[in-house]
């Protein structure tokens, strides 16, 4: 009988903590794929969601820079529309940019650990950039709970307890002592990595500090 060694059983799993806002463009371009590119390594993901509207408010703007900076928000409606045609996304501008998100984000805040987290996501992040939708609503988050078969009136209700509002200003403090300054955001152990650009990178690393 041949006896397994020790690292048979204390190898740890790579792990992966995706920080994101479902009313953030790159962010979508992230909830997208994460799931699909993660599984290919192996690594498990942790989910972070989190408000940048405080993380914005602490550098004295009002909204998001894409919107206050004229010439980079040129550029990032392009940009946009560049990747998603990379990645073979659906890509719809959206008429009202940022969104508010409070409840569909509660919600994820509520769901970060079950198993529907991801394509809850994913289609909070389709009514936003695909469908152009007006996604702070109880009929938007409803349609997206209940096209996954889900109790989507008692997960609302229990998003909107105040210990859920409470994880989710936690959260976001959280992100912001950690010098998390914009969405998405990856951190594999300590190291950081900002940006869509940079999920690809993450990701390698996880795997290799796995």
């Amino acid at each position: 009988m041949t006896s397994a060694t020790p690292s048979t059983y204390s190898r740890v799993i790579p792990m992966i903590e995706f920080w994101f806002e479902l009313g953030s463009n790159y962010s979508y371009l992230s909830v997208m794929r994460i799931e699909a590119l993660a599984a290919r390594h192996g690594i498990t993901i942790t989910w972070r969601p989190f408000l940048l509207g405080p993380i914005f408010k602490s550098f004295g703007w009002d909204s998001s820079p894409f919107v206050l900076q004229k010439a980079k928000g040129s550029y990032v409606w392009r940009d946009m529309a560049r990747q998603c045609e990379k990645y073979g996304l659906p890509w719809t501008r959206p008429t009202q940019f940022p969104r508010r998100a409070l409840l569909p984000m509660r919600v994820a805040t509520l769901g970060a650990e079950q198993p529907w987290m991801g394509a809850y996501c994913k289609k909070i992040m389709q009514m936003n950039f695909v469908e152009d939708r007006d996604i702070d609503t109880l009929e938007a988050v409803s349609n997206a709970l209940e096209q996954l078969g889900l109790p989507a009136a008692q997960i609302i209700a229990d998003a909107q307890s105040d210990e859920q509002k409470h994880r989710l200003r936690l959260q976001t403090e959280t992100a912001q002592a950690r010098g998390i300054f914009g969405a998405p955001t990856f951190f594999v152990r300590d190291e950081m990595f900002w940006g869509d650009d940079r999920l690809e990178d993450a990701l390698a690393f996880a795997a290799s500090a796995g």
